[in-house]
């Protein structure tokens, strides 16, 4: 599933593409065709992202409304428009680019206030301006799920995915399977700023880093992250074990990130 800062990556690159222009919309592979007749050929007023949800605001109220899921996923290019590439469920044209969604799990056209509305049942989102990170801690300091379930649960706070996850609880010393209510302000304080600021540099660099001065290869993924998907600790060459939270793969050092002592 791709993670918050790649939703917000494309929201920044698709309003410097589409803002104030009118927009062919079309459904190549045809399960959309009804939703893109709605707002085609109408101005694109403003494209924003909340957690994992990408919002297109046209004029006349309408919204459409894409969650990438687990298997989505977005292609944008250059004018002359391209043949489909796959199933696309939507295509969005304007004067000099192309935005092709494949897979999404939602894909619809809402009333604009509907939408905002439905935004409101998400957690407050690392990377918008408007986040109130006191509401976050509110529900994890009150439950007894593990901090892996809930910073990755998006009616919590949004943005975090599961690479993220492993990634900022490992740097923070935090092992994923302390309670919510075991977990302190400060605490709490630390996980939200460095959440933060990974996924501020993932929007700038559209990747996720979180080795610290790591080098911006492609070919090189495993040199960007510190745990996830491998054996030893960085830090303490220690071992790295991995387990299941839910139905996601999760990971910690069990020297860096000392399991909580009521937990088997």
């Amino acid at each position: 599933m791709p993670e918050g800062h790649t939703i917000h990556r494309a929201a920044r690159d698709h309003h410097q593409i589409f803002a104030n222009q009118i927009l062919k919309i079309s459904s190549p592979q045809g399960r959309f065709a009804d939703g893109a007749n709605i707002i085609n050929e109408n101005i694109c007023i403003n494209v924003e992202a909340f957690g994992k949800h990408l919002l297109y605001h046209f004029k006349k109220n309408k919204t459409l409304h894409i969650h990438l899921g687990l298997f989505g996923r977005i292609r944008k290019h250059k004018l002359p428009l391209r043949e489909p590439k796959g199933a696309v469920r939507v295509r969005l044209v304007g004067q000099t680019h192309a935005v092709d969604v494949n897979g999404p799990t939602i894909c619809r056209v809402l009333e604009t206030p509907d939408a905002l509305l439905l935004m409101k049942k998400i957690g407050p989102d690392l990377l918008r301006p408007d986040a109130k990170p006191e509401l976050a801690y509110k529900k994890i300091s009150a439950s007894k799920a593990p901090i892996g379930r809930l910073i990755m649960d998006q009616s919590v706070m949004a943005g975090v995915g599961n690479i993220y996850r492993s990634e900022i609880l490992w740097r923070q010393a935090v092992h994923p399977q302390t309670p919510g209510k075991e977990i302190s302000r400060s605490t709490f304080d630390r996980l939200w700023a460095d959440a933060k600021y990974l996924l501020e540099l993932g929007v700038k660099h559209n990747a996720i880093i979180t080795v610290d001065k790591a080098k911006l290869s492609k070919t090189k993924y495993r040199e960007r992250v510190n745990i996830f998907g491998k054996d030893k600790c960085p830090k303490c060459k220690g071992e790295i074990c991995q387990f299941k939270i839910g139905l996601r793969r999760a990971f910690a050092c069990k020297t860096c990130q000392p399991i909580p002592p009521n937990i088997s």
